[in-house]
């Protein structure tokens, strides 16, 4: 929320800048300024827009995908697992 109202207030003051500046803007010494204002302000509102979305979105919680039987997968997946390991065993004795 800091980087949100940060941004927007870098924004405005670097429209601002530009708008006074504007003779300085065509040397680009002082028009610089304003533009890296702006730029770092649109970033900073963008991010800052970002990170508020990330939260309303821990907000919702998602239901996690079930698949198929539950408890006939489990087994087929340990029976896997252990040949698995044996497979992993065997190898490791043929070193």
């Amino acid at each position: 929320m800091k980087t949100l109202v940060g941004g927007a207030v870098a924004a405005v003051i670097g429209v601002i800048g530009l708008a006074v500046w504007f003779k300085e803007f065509l040397t680009l010494l002082a028009g610089a300024i304003p533009v890296m204002l702006l730029l770092g302000g649109c970033l900073a509102l963008y991010l800052g827009f970002d990170e508020l979305k990330d939260t309303w979105q821990k907000e919702t919680p998602v239901e996690p995908a079930v698949a198929g039987g539950g408890a006939e997968d489990t087994s087929q997946l340990k029976k896997e697992n252990e040949a698995l390991k044996k497979e992993l065993e065997s190898l490791k004795a043929q070193k």
